[in-house]
């Protein structure tokens, strides 16, 4: 599997919108994607972190290049204070009962 880890601030007030809005474009049909994470820093409120996971790194990549991802890009991008944080990268392990 492949994927990447993306770290974010959310601009002031917008989370609510923000999640209902991510959940709302989990439904696209995406070859190759698994799942998407987003985590909400307890330490920090309004530190944020993306994990989004595919069955490999030609379907990631082939998701980057696409039209389609690029619109959800911009649609992200439009709730955050900047640009993410991105780090792309192999899962060489995975755990738990659906992991696999």
């Amino acid at each position: 599997m492949y994927g990447t880890i993306a770290r974010f601030r959310l601009k002031p007030g917008v989370k609510d919108e923000f999640v209902e809005t991510m959940d709302s474009l989990g439904e696209a049909i995406i070859p190759g994607w698994v799942a998407d994470y987003y985590y909400q820093m307890e330490s920090d409120p309004d530190e944020f972190y993306l994990v989004a996971i595919f069955r490999d790194r030609e379907t990631y990549q082939a998701n980057a290049d696409s039209l389609d991802q690029h619109e959800r890009y911009l649609i992200f991008r439009s709730f955050l204070v900047a640009d993410p944080e991105w780090h792309d990268g192999f899962i060489v392990s995975a755990t738990g009962p659906k992991a696999k």
